[in-house]
């Protein structure tokens, strides 16, 4: 027969268990991942577990997907600080400064398109001073050789179509100056079209259709990403020749892209957050830089759109898609 004392010690063990259990796993670090797409948080987790890292054994991660609502921004981010997480970790330029501007003290690993000392991110590259650091894959400053690259697929194309979305404000405001000094040298015109949803896509290809663009440049935005096989589809549509920031637009029936390929760096970020939450101080991490640029051209797509691709790109092209 069990003696009382002692099936009240062994029950009282039963419980304390996954007491223990449970105070352990609020004792794992927590990680805030702020996105546009789901489809990053692959490489971040790969990133991480490079690191050393795995969610559920000795870290948590809080997953945050914009999906293109870019004003959940400033409440994502206040409830990541209240909760005091021990990393913010964010793919793009608003989740980016929407991080800094929350916090100066929680450490921030980004991934951004633009320079990060401009935006004000950093310091420097080398040193970057404060709570953040990460890395820059150069979308904005390859845009002025993205449209000369339209320019000489499409050499009769003078009114350019540029597709932007208004609610990724930040990344409008730094690529537009480029692309219309870009296109003032080149003898191009640039007409402006804004979509944030759906059906603004659909209104957005017809606006340039009764316009009449000759060919369309698609700014770089988590969103147009996400909905890629529906611009690729509407430029086939309208027969517009248009030019994208990445190869995945290509992937999916797109004319043409060049740019960095930043699934390396959503890798990079989840590695960065790894090794700040085993002490890395960020102000003493360099900022990181892509180094590989992409030109991919779709010879199918062109030939539907009755465009012959000069031999001078098929031989600078890093891929020619058939």
């Amino acid at each position: 027969m069990i003696r009382r004392r002692e099936f009240i010690a062994g029950l009282g063990g039963a419980v304390a268990w996954p007491l223990a259990a449970r105070a352990q796993q609020r004792a794992l670090p927590l990680v805030g991942f702020v996105s546009a797409l789901t489809e990053y948080e692959v490489r971040f987790r790969q990133g991480l577990s490079e690191a050393g890292y795995s969610e559920g054994r000795n870290v948590t991660v809080e997953y945050h997907n914009l999906d293109g609502k870019f004003d959940r921004l400033p409440a994502v981010m206040a409830d990541l600080v209240r909760r005091r997480v021990a990393v913010i970790a964010t793919l793009g330029t608003a989740p980016a400064l929407a991080a800094r501007a929350a916090t100066a003290t929680i450490p921030i690993v980004f991934s951004v398109g633009q320079d990060p000392v401009k935006l004000g991110l950093v310091a420097s590259l080398a040193r970057p001073g404060g709570n953040a650091t990460g890395f820059n894959f150069f979308s904005h400053e390859t845009e002025a050789k993205r449209l000369s690259l339209l320019h000489e697929l499409v050499p009769k194309a003078v009114r350019i179509g540029m597709l932007v979305n208004p609610t990724n404000a930040a990344n409008t405001e730094a690529t537009l100056p480029d692309v219309r000094e870009a296109a003032h040298a080149l003898g191009l015109q640039i007409q402006v079209v804004n979509a944030s949803t759906i059906g603004e896509i659909n209104a957005a290809f017809a606006a340039l259709a009764r316009e009449r663009a000759d060919a369309l440049f698609m700014n770089g935005d988590a969103f147009f990403t996400s909905r890629r096989v529906q611009l690729a589809n509407l430029a086939a549509r309208y027969a517009v020749p248009a030019t994208y920031s990445v190869r995945t637009f290509v992937e999916a029936g797109g004319l043409m892209s060049y740019g960095t390929s930043p699934t390396d760096t959503w890798r990079q970020v989840g590695a960065y957050t790894g090794n700040i939450l085993k002490g890395a101080n960020p102000a003493e991490l360099p900022v990181q830089q892509a180094v590989k640029f992409e030109f991919v051209i779709n010879r199918g797509t062109a030939m539907l759109l009755g465009l012959d691709v000069p031999p001078t790109l098929l031989a600078i092209a890093d891929e020619v898609i058939e």
